[in-house]
C-alpha cells in the first residue's frame, strides 16, 4: 500500500511539471522581421549582405533583389546590423511588442570612400605626342581603368593652341574618345584628360600636342547645301576637301582670287545678299559690301573681282557697283536704261570690259550684253528671247564669253529650266558654239553656272536633272574633244582659279 501511494504521488507530480513547462512555451510570443537593402543614391538592390540583431537572433544574408527575413525573434527592443565589405556598415533599432508582428525595414548603403582607389591617370593614346600634318578633324582618345571595378568615370578634356586664347573644355564625357571638328591650319594644339570617380581627387594626364597641316593650296572651290544654308567647301581635283564656311551660315558663289590671296562669296546678313572675303583656310571673314546684292533671287546673283585683287563690282536691283576690298570707295558705275535687273557681271582681266545679265522680276525677259567701264554698250550677245539665261564668265584673253541659256524658252513661277546648255560667244566674229551639244549633255538635264579653267583649256560646271530635285554634280567639258568628266558629286556653284 505504502508503494502504491508514492508511484501515485511521483504520476502526480511529473504531471503538474509537465504542464507548467507546457504553459511556459505556449507563453513566448515572437515576431518576424522582413527588410530590403539599398545603395543610397541608386536605390539599386545590394545582394549578400550581412544581416544579425543584437541580441542575437539568426543570421541571414539578402538576396538577388536585396531583400530579408528574419523569424521567429522574441519579443524586445534589438539593434539591426547590416554589414558589406566595400559599403560603410550600418544600423537600425526595431521594437516588438505584440505576437506575430512584422516589423519592416529599409537599409541604404554608402560606399566605404576609405576601401575606394583613385583611378590611375589617364593614358593619352592619339594622335601620339607632336604629331604633325593632322587634319581639321581629329579623334582625341585615350584609355583609364577604374581599379574598383563599380565606380563610374567622368572624364574632362581641356584644348588650348598656339594661335589665340580660344580654351576648349568638355566636361562629364563617359567614353574614351571626343571627336574635335575645326580646327585651324598649321596651329598646334595641346591637350589633356581629367578623370574623376566621384570619390577620390581628380587625376590629370600629362599632356599632348599635335599640329594641324598648313592650308593647302586648293584651286577649287564649290558649294553643298545643309538644311536650308548654303555652304562653301575648298578642295583639290581628287576632291580632298574641308568646310571653308560653317553651317550655321548661309554662304555662296565663292571666287577666289589669286593676287588678293582671298576667297570672295555671298552670305545672307539679316536677309540680304553681302559680299564677304576670307583666307584661303576660311578665316578672318570680313564683310566689304554695306549696300547688298539685290535681283529677283539671291541664289542666281553673281559678281566678279577686278583681276588684280584690289576690287569688284556687283549690282543691286538696276545699278552696278563698284567698291574696293576693304569696303571703302563704293561708286555707281552703271545703271539700266529701262529699269531691268542686273543679276550677273563679270569683269575681264584687262579691266576694259563687262558682261551684264539683265532680267525682269521674274527672272525672264533676259538680255546679256557687253559694256565698257563708261558704261557704253559694245555688244549684245543675246535678247528678245523667252526663258532663263545666265553663267558669265569671260576667257582669259577677253575676247570669249560663256553663258547657259534654256534652248525651250520654258518659263514658270519657280524659274525651272528645262534644257540649258552652255555656250560661248566670240566677241570678234560673233560666233557661238555649243558646247552641251558637242559633249552630248544628258537629256533631261541642265548645264548650269559654267567656268572657264585657269588654262582656259577645259569649262567646269553644274549638270543636274531638270526635275529640279535630284543631286546636282560639278562636271568638266574638256573643249579639245569635248569629254565629259565628273569631278565633285552632291556639289554646285564651282569656282576654278
Amino acid at each position: 500500500m505504502k508503494n502504491y501511494i508514492q508511484t501515485a504521488f511521483l504520476f502526480l507530480l511529473m504531471f503538474s511539471l509537465f504542464s507548467c513547462s507546457e504553459d511556459l512555451v505556449e507563453k513566448v510570443q515572437t515576431g518576424t522581421l522582413k527588410g530590403v537593402v539599398i545603395k543610397k543614391g541608386s536605390n539599386q538592390p545590394v545582394k549578400n549582405v550581412k544581416i544579425h540583431t543584437t541580441p542575437s537572433t539568426e543570421t541571414v544574408f539578402t538576396k538577388d533583389d536585396g531583400s530579408f527575413i528574419i523569424e521567429n525573434i522574441p519579443l524586445g527592443d534589438y539593434s539591426v546590423r547590416a554589414e558589406l565589405t566595400g559599403y560603410l556598415t550600418t544600423f537600425q533599432g526595431v521594437n516588438f511588442k505584440n505576437n506575430q508582428q512584422v516589423v519592416s525595414v529599409v537599409f541604404e548603403l554608402s560606399d566605404d570612400d576609405s576601401l575606394n582607389s583613385p583611378p590611375p591617370a589617364p593614358t593619352l593614346i592619339s594622335p601620339t605626342d607632336n604629331a604633325e600634318g593632322q587634319p581639321l578633324s581629329v579623334d582625341l582618345s585615350w584609355t583609364c581603368t577604374d581599379p574598383d571595378s563599380l565606380d563610374v568615370l567622368k572624364y574632362k578634356l581641356v584644348v588650348k593652341n598656339d594661335f589665340d586664347n580660344n580654351v576648349i573644355e568638355i566636361k562629364d564625357l563617359t567614353e574614351t574618345h571626343y571627336f574635335l571638328e575645326n580646327l585651324k591650319f598649321g596651329v598646334s594644339y595641346f591637350w589633356q584628360v581629367t578623370v574623376s570617380d566621384g570619390i577620390n581627387p581628380e587625376v590629370n594626364s600629362v599632356v599632348f600636342r599635335f599640329k594641324t597641316s598648313t592650308t593647302p593650296n586648293n584651286r577649287f572651290h564649290y558649294v553643298k547645301k545643309s538644311g536650308g544654308n548654303y555652304y562653301i567647301v575648298s578642295s583639290d581635283e581628287a576632291n580632298v576637301n574641308f568646310q571653308f564656311t560653317p553651317l550655321s551660315t548661309n554662304s555662296w558663289r565663292p571666287r577666289l582670287n589669286q593676287n588678293a590671296g582671298l576667297i570672295a562669296f555671298l552670305r545672307t546678313v539679316g536677309g540680304n545678299a553681302q559680299i564677304f572675303t576670307a583666307r584661303p583656310d576660311g578665316s578672318d571673314a570680313f564683310q566689304v559690301t554695306n549696300v547688298p546684292l539685290g535681283g529677283f533671287n539671291n541664289a542666281e546673283t553673281d559678281f566678279s573681282w577686278s583681276k588684280n585683287g584690289k576690287e569688284f563690282i556687283y549690282a543691286n536691283y538696276n545699278k552696278l557697283y563698284r567698291i574696293n576690298k576693304d569696303g571703302s570707295g563704293l561708286q555707281l558705275m552703271y545703271t539700266t536704261p529701262d529699269g531691268s535687273f542686273i543679276s550677273e557681271c563679270d569683269w575681264s582681266d584687262d579691266g576694259s570690259k563687262i558682261a551684264l545679265k539683265t532680267n525682269d522680276v521674274t527672272g525672264y525677259s533676259v538680255k546679256i550684253y557687253v559694256i565698257d567701264v563708261l558704261g557704253n554698250v559694245m555688244k549684245t550677245v543675246l535678247q528678245n528671247v523667252p526663258g532663263a539665261a545666265g553663267g558669265l564668265n569671260f576667257s582669259i584673253d577677253g575676247n570669249l564669253l560663256l553663258y547657259t541659256y534654256d534652248i525651250t524658252g520654258h518659263q514658270e513661277d519657280n524659274y525651272r529650266q528645262l534644257n540649258t546648255h552652255i555656250f560661248t560667244y566670240n566677241l570678234s566674229t560673233d560666233e557661238v558654239i555649243d558646247w552641251s551639244v558637242l559633249s552630248e549633255k544628258p537629256d533631261g538635264s541642265n548645264d548650269l553656272d559654267p567656268r572657264f579653267s585657269p588654262n582656259d583649256a577645259e569649262v567646269i560646271f553644274t549638270n543636274t536633272s531638270n526635275d529640279g530635285i535630284s543631286e546636282k554634280t560639278i562636271t568638266k567639258i574638256t573643249l579639245q574633244d569635248n569629254s565629259r568628266t565628273i569631278l565633285f558629286p552632291g556639289a554646285e556653284m564651282p569656282d576654278w582659279e
